[in-house]
């Protein structure tokens, strides 16, 4: 028995509701068949009735399942590698209340600096739980008894100690895990891609006639370390402001000054940006 079989069969055993934290991103043909076969009373979609609403029509999705066996759920747990997300149990607790407690920690910082806790893949909750120390989990998991998912290559599971409504702590601990410099850019990438799809249809579909979208935006990502230039809203002006320039990348004027350090030169691209727009003196 494999490792995740062994955690279905304990959680069975134990009279817990299975649930599926699923990343819709790349799994298009599981998403059709799980919310057909369930119905819309066994799935919420993650980002419902928060910041990042928008994003919900190709955001995650957490589902309640009866089991195992469905051809689609078969199919992501034997391609672990693909991250779709991952495995939880609960004993007795409504699915709404189940997605609240993960809609809470969804939303990181303060406006205009927020940013999306992609807490549905698998990848950042393997490190998050990696990273925290026991007494730790049980704020960050909530009601859930406990989860499994795919992690440094192999399957994990870990147990909730004490299940249950935690409020959201002010510094979540959770926040503070390390995050390698080619995680934090995949993160990076699968965020502000769904962000432009979501907020800049029409600009994003220009930009794929002419362009590999995918290439054009892990440039501007490359950009993004390469200028020291991590702050949300440095983010979103690189890559909102590229998507009116010809031929959508920054010109020679955006490159840094010698003596320049990241906020000197980030400011001085801005307001030569709003310059040009007319906007300076308004």
């Amino acid at each position: 028995m494999s490792p995740v079989e062994q955690w279905l069969h304990t959680q069975s055993r134990a009279g817990c509701e299975l649930y599926l934290m699923l990343d819709t991103d790349g799994q298009s043909a599981e998403h059709a068949a799980l919310t057909r076969d369930l119905g819309t009373e066994r799935f919420r979609p993650f980002y419902s009735g928060t910041p990042a609403e928008s994003l919900v029509p190709t955001g995650p999705l957490l589902l309640q399942i009866d089991t195992a066996q469905h051809p689609a759920l078969q199919t992501l747990l034997a391609t672990p590698e693909r991250n779709w997300g991952w495995l939880a149990s609960a004993l007795h607790v409504g699915l709404d209340l189940l997605a609240a407690h993960w809609r809470e920690r969804l939303i990181t910082g303060e406006r205009p600096n927020q940013a999306v806790y992609r807490v549905h893949d698998n990848r950042v909750l393997g490190r998050a739980l990696a990273h925290l120390q026991p007494e730790h989990r049980a704020a960050f998991l909530g009601p859930f008894n406990s989860v499994c998912y795919w992690h440094a290559e192999r399957w994990n599971a870990i147990d909730n100690p004490d299940p249950g409504h935690h409020p959201l702590p002010m510094d979540p601990p959770w926040l503070h895990t390390p995050t390698p410099e080619l995680i934090y850019a995949n993160v990076l990438f699968d965020n502000t891609r769904r962000y432009l799809v979501g907020e800049h249809t029409e600009a994003m579909a220009e930009l794929a006639e002419q362009l590999d979208v995918d290439e054009w935006l892990w440039g501007l990502i490359q950009l993004t370390h390469l200028w020291g230039w991590q702050q949300p809203e440095q983010v979103h002006f690189l890559l909102t402001r590229s998507l009116q320039l010809p031929g959508y990348r920054p010109g020679k004027s955006w490159l840094p000054k010698p003596g320049e350090d990241p906020a000197m030169h980030f400011e001085r691209v801005y307001q030569e940006a709003l310059y040009w727009q007319g906007e300076v003196g308004r």
